[in-house]
């Protein structure tokens, strides 16, 4: 079943500046961070060579300094909060709930390498990176396939469980499903992600206000619940 969501709820789930867990995301890993210093370095000497060559005005160069600066820290945020954009600037958004109709595990190229071996001879080395797909689906016939990196969390996944997500659409009706977010298995408390797009506790608060509600428990496909305004959409 889909369950429109008001705008406002919407815009609460998918935060419009990076999250904690966006922002660690995003962050990367060591040598990503080198990278960012790296640029930081180098954008501050640039800067004072150009105040020294132009005899620039301290003010305008302190200010470009600290951004310059400080990239390594707000390069991440920047990153998160292009991409909540993108999800945001749907019109519509409603919470999906269905079940896990089929689970498997695939690999994926996430970069490669050129090496010499002993006999001098180049060699490409892949990187792959072990992934869990999903098909989730409803009783409509309607189903959403999701892939994820494998994590050792997801050996508690099992066909038939309950998944929840958010979906976004720029139809009214939700009748178009554009986009979908990381995906929620309430029973085992279990998040499926890649990049996590929603605030997990504001998330989890929906969630348990439908599951309780016997509206929500009753809810078909697509339609509308008569109460809790400030979660529902409201239009007819």
């Amino acid at each position: 079943m889909i369950i429109p969501l008001t705008r406002q709820k919407l815009e609460q789930i998918i935060p419009l500046i990076a999250s904690g867990d966006q922002y660690k995301y995003y962050w990367g890993k060591f040598n990503n961070f080198l990278q960012r210093l790296l640029i930081s370095v180098v954008t501050v000497v640039v800067i004072l060579l150009i105040k020294n060559l132009l005899q620039l005005d301290f003010g305008l160069v302190f200010v470009f300094g600290v951004f310059g600066g400080f990239f390594w820290l707000w390069y991440p945020v920047y990153q998160a909060s292009i991409r909540n954009f993108k999800y945001r600037s749907y019109k519509y958004g409603g919470f999906f709930r269905g079940r896990i109709v089929d689970w498997w595990i695939t690999e994926k190229v996430i970069g490669k390498q050129e090496t010499v071996n002993n006999r001098g001879e180049l060699v490409i080395i892949e990187n792959r990176e072990k992934r869990i797909n999903l098909e989730v689906g409803d009783n409509t016939g309607f189903t959403i396939e999701f892939d994820a990196p494998l994590r050792s969390t997801h050996k508690a996944i099992a066909r038939g469980q309950v998944a929840e997500m958010l979906v976004m659409s720029n139809s009214d009706d939700l009748s178009t499903i554009e986009e979908f977010s990381n995906i929620y298995i309430p029973g085992r408390n279990l998040w499926v992600s890649d990049y996590p797009y929603v605030r997990e506790d504001l998330f989890s608060e929906v969630s348990r206000r439908i599951r309780s509600s016997p509206r929500g428990r009753s809810q078909t496909p697509r339609s509308r619940p008569e109460s809790d305004d400030d979660y529902y959409d409201e239009q007819p």
